[in-house]
Parts: C-alpha cells; sequence; structure tokens
C-alpha cells in the first residue's frame, strides 16, 4: 500500500507488457460489467499463461512492471524545488492555491496548538486498536547494546541514534489515508524523533483532514504541513521560515511526490528518502483449496488502488476453477466504487499457471511482490521458501487489507520489484547506528603492529604512525618503569648490604 498513489503518464510508459509467444499465450479472459448504461460498461481482463510452456526469457518478461520516463517530471517538479528554495511560505501557499484551490494564511501548524478531532467511536476504536498493534510490533525491534571484545583489550559495539528530524508524507488526492499516518509517525514516535513533521493536502476549507489529525497527535507528530505535491516535499527538504527542515522523508505519493524526492535526495538539501517508489500490486498464490470469493476480493483490494497498479495470480497445482475467480472478479468488480480503476488494474494484470508450489513460490520470488498472499493449504510450510516480498499474508484468513491496516506490520514497502534489495519500513527506517571501539594498552599491543603492516602495504605512512608512535610511547614507558624499579631493587639491596 506504500507508493498506492503514484500514478503514470500511459504516453510515456515503457515496456508495459511483455509480448508472449502466441503459442504459449493461453487466453485473456474478458468480461464487461454494467454501470448502469451499455455505454458506461467496465472491461475486466487479465492474460493467462502457463509457466511450464515458456521460456526463460519469456518468464523474465513478466516481471517488468509499466515504466515511466520522467524527464519530462523531472522539468516540470525541478521549478517548483528551485522556487520553494527560493521562495519558502509564499511559494507553497501560491502552489497550494493554484493545485489544491486553497488559500492559506497559515501553511504549518503546531500540532499540540491544535485542538483534539471529534470522531464517531466506531472509527477512534478503530484507530486505536491499529495503533496498538503497530506499536506492539515496531517497539520490539528495538536492538539491545552489545558490546564484543574481539581480541583481549580490544572492544567493539554499535548504538543507535534516531534521526533527530524527519518527514512523513501522507497523500490526499482520491483517497485520504490515516493509516498511512500511523504507519509513519508510529515508528518515527518509538525511536525517539525529535521533530516530526507531517505533510498532507489541505481539505477544500483549508482544514486537515480529522481522521489525519487523530493518528497524527496520538503518534507524536510535531508539526503539520498544509501541502501536498512536489512543493510540500521540497518544504520539508529545504525548511522555510515556517517549516522545519528534515534530514528524511517517508511515505508514497503521485509522480511529482516520487521526482521531487528523487531530486531532493541527490541535491544541497542533504535529506535521504525512504526506498524506491511505485504502483501497489499483490502476488496470490492459490490453490484448489483456496475460496474463488477470496482470491477476487484479494486481488481488487489492489487493483482498486489506481489504473496502473498490478496484481498477479498464480495458481499451484490442479483443480482450481479459473472461471470461478473469473466469475468473482466480475461480480465484485461491478459494485465497487473504484471498480473503473480496477478495471484499467486489470487490463496490465495476469494469471500464470505453474505445476505445483515449488514453480509457483520461484516465479513469486522472481517477480518480487510488494505483497505476497499464499492461499494453499498449510501455508506455512512455505514461508522459508520464500526470499524476495515486501510482506507476507499466509493462509486463507489473511487478506492483505489487514496488514494495510491494523495487524500491526507497515504498510510501506517496496514496490517494483526492488523487494529484492530493500524491506519495508521499520524501527530501524527512523534510527542511524555509529559504531564504537575502545582499546586497552594491551589492546593496542596486540592489534597494533597488524594494523602498521596493513597501513604500510597501502602506502598510507600517517596512518602507521598513529599506531607505531603510540607503541612506541608504550614500550617506552616500559623501559622506564623497568629501570625505576630496577633503581629501587639496587637501592634495596645496598641499605641492606650497609
Amino acid at each position: 500500500m506504500d507508493c498506492q498513489l503514484l500514478s503514470f503518464n500511459r504516453s510515456k510508459c515503457t515496456n508495459r507488457f511483455p509480448i508472449i509467444g502466441a503459442q504459449r499465450y493461453i487466453s485473456r479472459g474478458s468480461f464487461y460489467l454494467p454501470t448502469g448504461s451499455p455505454h458506461n460498461a467496465i472491461s475486466c481482463s487479465m492474460r493467462s499463461y502457463r509457466l511450464s510452456e515458456l521460456t526463460q526469457a519469456e518468464i523474465n518478461s513478466l516481471k517488468t512492471r509499466p515504466r515511466i520516463d520522467f524527464s519530462s517530471i523531472f522539468s516540470t517538479v525541478q521549478p517548483i524545488v528551485d522556487d520553494v528554495r527560493e521562495r519558502g511560505d509564499a511559494a507553497i501557499k501560491d502552489y497550494t492555491a493554484r493545485f489544491d484551490k486553497v488559500a492559506l494564511d497559515k501553511i504549518v501548524e503546531n500540532i499540540n496548538e491544535l485542538p483534539d478531532p471529534e470522531l464517531d467511536v466506531t472509527v477512534r476504536e478503530a484507530f486505536d486498536v491499529a495503533y496498538n498493534n503497530i506499536y506492539a510490533f515496531h517497539v520490539v525491534q528495538k536492538s539491545t547494546e552489545r558490546s564484543v571484545e574481539n581480541m583481549k583489550g580490544v572492544k567493539c559495539k554499535r548504538v543507535a541514534r534516531s534521526i533527530a528530524s524527519v518527514g512523513l508524507y501522507v497523500p490526499g488526492g482520491t483517497a485520504v489515508l490515516p493509516s498511512t499516518a500511523l504507519m509513519l509517525s508510529v515508528p518515527a514516535q518509538i525511536a525517539g524523533c525529535k521533530t516530526v513533521v507531517l505533510a498532507t493536502p489541505p481539505t477544500r476549507d483549508g482544514s486537515i483532514c480529522k481522521e489525519v489529525l487523530y493518528c497524527a497527535k496520538k503518534a507524536g507528530v510535531t508539526h503539520i504541513l498544509k501541502a501536498g505535491g512536489a512543493q510540500a516535499i521540497s518544504a520539508m527538504a529545504w525548511g522555510t521560515a515556517s517549516c522545519p527542515k528534515v534530514e528524511k522523508i517517508f511515505g508514497p505519493g503521485n509522480q511529482y511526490v516520487t521526482a521531487a524526492k528523487m531530486i531532493l535526495q541527490n541535491s544541497e538539501a542533504m535529506v535521504s528518502i525512504d526506498m524506491p517508489a511505485g504502483p501497489s500490486e499483490v502476488l496470490v498464490i492459490a490453490d484448489k483449496h483456496a475460496n474463488p470469493i477470496h482470491i477476487a476480493a484479494d486481488l481488487l483490494s489492489q487493483a482498486e488502488h489506481g489504473p496502473d497498479s498490478q496484481v498477479v495470480l498464480v495458481i499451484a497445482g490442479d483443480g482450481v476453477d479459473l472461471r470461478a475467480i473469473e466469475g468473482e472478479i466480475s461480480k465484485q468488480c461491478e459494485s465497487l466504487p473504484r471498480g473503473e480503476f480496477a478495471s484499467k488494474a486489470l487490463s496490465h494484470s495476469f494469471t500464470v499457471f505453474a505445476r505445483d508450489m515449488f514453480e509457483a513460490i520461484s516465479f513469486s520470488n522472481l517477480y518480487a511482490p510488494e505483497h505476497l498472499i499464499i492461499n494453499v493449504k498449510d501455508a506455512e510450510n512455505w514461508e522459508s521458501f520464500i526470499e524476495n516480498a515486501g510482506s507476507v499474508f499466509l493462509g486463507q484468513w489473511t487478506p492483505e487489507s489487514v496488514g494495510d491496516y491494523a495487524s500491526g506490520t507497515n504498510h510501506v514497502l517496496p514496490t517494483y520489484g526492488y523487494a529484492r534489495m530493500y524491506g519495508g519500513v521499520s524501527l530501524a527506517s527512523f534510527l542511524k547506528y555509529m559504531t564504537v571501539q575502545s582499546l586497552t594498552e594491551e589492546g593496542l599491543k596486540k592489534l597494533g603492529p597488524y594494523v602498521a603492516t596493513m597501513a604500510e602495504v597501502e602506502g598510507l605512512e600517517a596512518h602507521k604512525r598513529a599506531v607505531t608512535l603510540r607503541l612506541q610511547d608504550i614500550e617506552a614507558r616500559q623501559v622506564e618503569n623497568k629501570l625505576v624499579v630496577m633503581g629501587s631493587f639496587v637501592q634495596i639491596y645496598s641499605t641492606s648490604i650497609k
């Protein structure tokens, strides 16, 4: 769910979907959903492939996501980034008026000065449960500080310190995402970040979404920036008269938000970002024991995020009724308020048939999905085989939605196949680590000669001397101490003879 609002300009996309040889292409299941009139019919379709009939190159091509040419977007975003750097608050107000149609007198609110929002009891309880579970999951990620004595007198340890100031981006647009406010602010709260700026577009009347505000107050956010888009990212990165500068920016957003993050992490702003972003995605592995109703619901739960989301169904083994699944997709999609989004996402999604679970998981590891649902019998038995996934959901009673909202795991996850080398947001994302070493005199005597030898090999004489001069001091002091001891012994011996 992390970057589900990143939309793509289709005219700029390349490598949108692989073309597989016709002889290996099983079907393109198409079904049309009435939405009141024939002219508004929604078409839902997913291609189907059998892995055993594809070449390795064709299988590899299935992992390709829609790509976007950022060059034109960079040319739009760069002037905004520069303008916010130069004009600060005034630029934010101008862009908010232009893009959000809201005139603001004040762009940043100190959260302690805002009254507690009034929420329906049921809504408040839902967010409270989510907060408690997210907190419980992330607080146990605190590491115990350990010191290791690698050699006698040579001690090393690794210590954690919070990132002092962080920026959290919570999108607005087609959906409000208070759950994202929790996912980002709770680990920041546990880490002990001193300044936490949450940026989110204002409502039409210039206020803050009450659910987002409730979550922000509960999870220790210090400031709320009432702005969205590239201008909000720029304000947090550079800092303005009213917006504190942050050192790391987290959260999903559209292509302009993503472009701003990419530009600013390589700029003089000296700001880092959480991870690469892309549209939301899910891969569902199902066998003959899985309920078609549940499979359809899980696929649609990601497809409804936006037209460029991608969902993949992997059928493991025989006995799965694909027609039943397609029928359920049709039936459920018809009643979705965001059914048109889901339909467009399904048009570039696909189904693959695997001979067994080993082949199914092998393909999943290649695809490296943001969300992986394993809806098969004895799903827990397959956990150890999973190598690449942002978040995993095991068994028929574990829909991806629980991770999006309230199970406790974080929903800010790597997409686009970046799960091969990135993990999702965690407590560690809000910390930085320092190593500490301390040597005794004995420790330097033991380790120093090896260090001096390595420095000499590399031709770094000053490095060598930093060790050898100390070793000489130690040796000289030891010689001096021996002389003192010997002198004392001689004096005592002379006195005894007399």
